[in-house]
């Protein structure tokens, strides 16, 4: 059985196209992004980002944490979000997706050095 085949077979709704959806709604991918890059708290995710507004920003948060995606601690009086073991699963597709759009873009040594910083952001070398 191809892919193909398999894909066809899938329910009008499923778990693929739920995640889908998920990253697709604006401003996820930075946030993801941005938590990637250490970003823990709600005014870090606010800080490059003046037109992310509390309200959708509070929703983004939200819908991660209601996916497993990632989870939020609060610890006197202070709440911070963080990955969860499905969110660092996601940090991985989100590298290789990152990658891919960069191969369109660039080329040779500077592609290369490129993918190097990735894979040093991607294993958690430059964390905060």
């Amino acid at each position: 059985m191809t892919i193909k085949r398999k894909f066809d077979k899938l329910p009008p709704y499923c778990q693929f196209e739920k995640n889908l959806n998920l990253i697709k709604n604006k401003w996820t991918v930075y946030i993801l992004r941005d938590m990637i890059l250490g970003k823990k708290y709600f005014s870090d995710f606010k800080e490059d980002k003046p037109e992310l507004s509390n309200k959708i920003l509070t929703q983004r948060l939200k819908e991660l944490e209601e996916n497993n995606i990632i989870e939020k601690n609060i610890k006197d009086n202070e709440t911070s979000y963080h990955l969860t073991e499905k969110g660092h699963r996601l940090q991985n597709i989100l590298y290789e997706l990152a990658i891919f759009n960069l191969e369109e873009e660039y080329h040779g040594e500077e592609l290369e050095k490129i993918k190097k910083e990735f894979e040093q952001l991607k294993y958690g070398e430059n964390q905060k």
